[in-house]
C-alpha cells in the first residue's frame, strides 16, 4: 500500500510541475517575454519543480 501512495504522489507532482512550468510560461509570454527552453532544460525544471511540489505535499 506504501508503493501505490507513493507512486501516486509521484504522479501528482510531475502533473502538477507541468501545469505550473506553462503557466509561468505562459504568462510571462503574455506579459511580453519570449522563452524557449531547450528539451533539457525543460526536463531540468520539470524534475526540479516536481521535487518542490512533493515536498509541499510532505507538509
Amino acid at each position: 500500500m506504501n508503493y501505490i501512495s507513493g507512486l501516486i504522489n509521484l504522479i501528482v507532482s510531475l502533473i502538477v510541475s507541468t501545469i505550473i512550468i506553462y503557466a509561468i510560461n505562459f504568462a510571462a509570454g503574455f506579459a511580453g517575454a519570449d522563452y524557449s527552453f531547450s528539451n533539457g532544460e525543460v526536463f531540468v525544471m520539470w524534475i526540479l519543480m516536481a521535487i518542490l511540489v512533493n515536498n509541499c505535499f510532505k507538509r
